[in-house]
């Protein structure tokens, strides 16, 4: 009998979720947040910074006391979570975090709940990335950009390297000053497929025919190979960064979060300067949604708002080194002034991504 009420418990309890998650957008905002309250606790899927990310979320719990639990995860075990427990009634996931670049793999209809609607206010709040739309149901909390990190002692701001040409004529006269990577994050692969992109000409993201379009990638891959003696090859992201902080290097792709980051914390020379070279290289972010199974609803919502809002926002770029994604943020602790962002690329889309990175690693990296 016990065993029984038990069940009819959960099974009301589960309803009832459903039923006040499904009229979010119709509550007003004091009765979502009322609610957010009474349900109080939202857990947060995210894969990277998960210590950094709860002493952030102190500021929620003291302003709503709510409380933010954030477990351990990667990237990929998080979104396996998701898929396996859509089918059931109430999952784990109150807010899911994830790169814009997933976007495309899913339904978002059937995964999420439409949320533009729900919050109180829209308006400055990135939806859409490099592109990519998250329409209603994703809003981007994490803007990352790859650029090129410099030591300002050793190269002039003036004399930055723009274009393809002016990147060979810098390797050229300052050799092995110039390094990437091509495995261990993406940094590199963000600067080897914008050259190829430009010295190629190639319609880089287009729907094109694939095998086409890989054949029209040649020129850029000779490209590195006919200047392969003059640049190296680094083993990571934090490789390229270390060794320009040790002066070893000059220049190297790099993450603009992830530099501000080394540099807050006093791993690496705060002096370190950073820029997006005027041929373009590639930017993203990452979105939080809310599972349309979510155990907490108002208080997934809530968290939402909260940590898409232009005050969390500004924090970011403070802490972390983030693009703001809220039209009303303040950037200026950013390391590149806002207009550079113009020259931001997105990433090329599956298969070809990874077919042009195991041709670079075929044809250029195993033949140095």
């Amino acid at each position: 009998m016990l065993k029984k009420l038990l069940t009819s418990g959960i099974a009301l309890a589960a309803s009832a979720t459903f039923a006040m998650s499904a009229s979010l957008d119709e509550m007003s905002w004091d009765e979502v947040v009322a609610q957010a309250k009474s349900e109080g606790e939202v857990t947060w899927f995210i894969w990277y910074f998960q210590d950094k990310f709860r002493a952030v979320a102190r500021s929620f719990e003291d302003l709503y006391g709510i409380k933010v639990i954030i477990p351990e995860g990667s990237a990929a075990g998080n979104m396996d979570k998701l898929l396996a427990e859509r089918v059931r009634d109430t999952g784990d996931i109150d807010v899911i975090a994830f790169g814009y670049e997933n976007i495309h793999q899913w339904d978002l209809d059937k995964l999420f709940h439409k949320i533009d609607g729900a919050l109180p206010d829209i308006a400055g709040r990135a939806q859409d990335v490099t592109g990519i739309e998250g329409e209603g149901y994703v809003f981007a909390y994490w803007g990352n950009q790859t650029g090129i990190a410099y030591d300002p002692d050793m190269v002039a701001e003036a004399d930055l390297p723009q274009t393809p040409d002016e990147f060979a004529a810098f390797w050229s006269a300052n050799p092995e000053k110039f390094g990437f990577n091509y495995v261990q994050g993406g940094s590199g692969p963000s600067f080897f497929h914008n050259t190829i992109r430009v010295v190629s000409g190639i319609d880089y993201f287009g729907a094109g025919d694939l095998d086409e379009k890989l054949a029209g990638i040649q020129p850029g891959l000779d490209f590195f190979n006919e200047h392969g003696a003059n640049y190296i090859i680094t083993a990571s992201n934090i490789d390229s960064i270390n060794r320009i902080s040790d002066r070893e290097l000059w220049m190297a792709p790099a993450w603009e979060d992830h530099l501000a980051g080394l540099q807050s914390g006093g791993e690496v020379r705060k002096d370190i300067a950073y820029y997006i070279p005027e041929m373009g290289m590639s930017g993203g972010g990452n979105g939080v949604a809310i599972p349309k199974n979510a155990p907490h609803p108002a208080a997934a919502l809530l968290f939402i708002d909260w940590v898409t809002s232009a005050e969390i926002q500004t924090r970011f770029n403070v802490d972390f080194g983030t693009a703001p994604m809220h039209a009303d943020a303040d950037d200026s602790a950013a390391l590149i002034p806002n207009a550079m962002r113009a020259f931001s690329q997105p990433w090329p889309g599956q298969p070809f991504k990874q077919n042009v990175e195991d041709r670079f690693i075929e044809e250029v990296v195993l033949n140095r």
